[in-house]
């Protein structure tokens, strides 16, 4: 039988295939090539790996295809749910080991895939460094470092507002709306051309032209992407550096990373922060395992280890609403999803099936790479990490 994941796209580079829309790279059936291949769709900015040698990964694998769980009733196999549910790029850590590997839909471990908003969480990672280094306040108000945004309605809110996306402003994050601010934001940073002259040209122009609040600062948690690159200005300003440099400097290189990772840039060389990443697995899962590790990889400190607990505890903000549909007991924290406080486990997740998945406790990661048909999917969230839960605790 068919697969349901079993869409094919013919590579677009090779002769008598049909052009990728420009407006639609991103939607499927498209995103099952383009999300391989982003550096051949629109402008990107290297993030160096540096000239150190890469982190080990030692592998220890494990069979976990045949394990069986059920979530709503419905069962299923772990090999199955990774087959069935357009899975590109699939890796398990535990221990320190990389118990499972499989590149599915064409990937291989030199493809850099776009994480969508996991990028967010790569940010704000080096945020933590940074404010750990005494270089960034979180308690300061966003003006002090960015004083052209007086006149928005950001006046008024803290770092650590924008990092739990706890702001009161106003951005519609709709994704299939034609006229929301996320519409904006595809136009602004440069994956989508627009039609409208009247449209800010960069993510910057889009930030400035956000005057309106909806309530009042750090009462109520709404997913909004600008936050992120709200920070990432911020984190420019006080480094000095090119948001793609900073990462490099700071977190890419010292990691140990085997492969240079790239950002998508807008029209004025600006890196998209809120969901422009890629990078190759294996990579993915050094920054997993740098969490896991509490900031260490190899031996080597990279992120503060204060930072990390922090992450973890999930800060106490306001969380609730459709959220809790995938996340009951969850909360969001200097740009991670946590899933459970009381656990610690803790992600970072971005559209179309983007995860990695941390449970320090049980020393378990998890990197999916995905190019589901969907933006979102409740149900595909909630059996993904059912099936998530399964391995790690076939593991222990």
């Amino acid at each position: 039988m068919r697969a349901d994941s079993d869409i094919a796209f013919r590579d677009p580079t090779q002769p008598g295939s049909s052009l990728i829309p420009r407006e639609d790279w991103d939607r499927a059936p498209w995103n099952r090539w383009s999300f391989q291949n982003l550096r051949e769709i629109v402008p990107t900015a290297r993030v160096w790996r540096g000239e150190g040698p890469a982190s080990p990964l030692p592998a220890s694998p494990r069979d976990i295809d045949s394990l069986a769980f059920e979530i709503d009733g419905q069962r299923d196999t772990i090999g199955r749910h990774i087959e069935t549910n357009f899975a590109d790029g699939f890796l398990v850590l535990h221990r320190g080991e990389v118990v499972a590997e499989r590149y599915l839909n064409g990937m291989s471990e030199r493809t850099l895939h776009l994480s969508q908003s996991v990028s967010k969480s790569i940010v704000g990672t080096v945020a933590g460094i940074l404010a750990d280094r005494g270089e960034l306040d979180v308690e300061a108000l966003v003006t002090r470092y960015l004083p052209e945004l007086e006149d928005t309605a950001y006046r008024g809110a803290t770092v650590q507002h924008v990092m739990d996306m706890t702001s009161g402003v106003a951005f519609d994050e709709t994704y299939t709306a034609l006229d929301s601010h996320m519409a904006k934001l595809d136009v602004a940073c440069g994956w989508k051309g627009g039609s409208d002259p009247s449209w800010p040209k960069t993510v910057w122009e889009l930030i400035l032209t956000l005057k309106e609040a909806e309530c009042a600062h750090g009462t109520s948690f709404r997913y909004r992407s600008i936050e992120t690159d709200v920070l990432a200005f911020i984190l420019q300003r006080i480094s000095g550096m090119a948001l793609a440099d900073l990462v490099a400097d700071e977190l890419w290189a010292p990691m140990g990373a085997q492969e240079d990772a790239c950002f998508t840039v807008d029209p004025s060389g600006y890196a998209l922060a809120s969901g422009g990443f890629n990078a190759t697995l294996r990579d993915y899962a050094r920054f997993a395992l740098l969490h896991l590790g509490g900031g260490e990889i190899n031996r080597r400190r990279v992120v503060p280890a204060t930072w990390i607990e922090n992450t973890r505890r999930g800060g106490g903000g306001p969380f609730g609403g459709v959220y809790r549909e995938v996340l009951p007991y969850g909360a969001y924290h200097n740009q991670f999803w946590i899933e459970d406080p009381r656990r610690q486990t803790y992600m970072a997740r971005g559209v179309f099936g983007q995860m990695i998945y941390l449970d320090p406790g049980a020393e378990f990661a998890a990197v999916i790479l995905s190019s589901w048909p969907e933006f979102l999917d409740v149900r595909r969230s909630r059996t993904t990490l059912a099936a998530l839960h399964v391995i790690r605790d076939a593991l222990a």
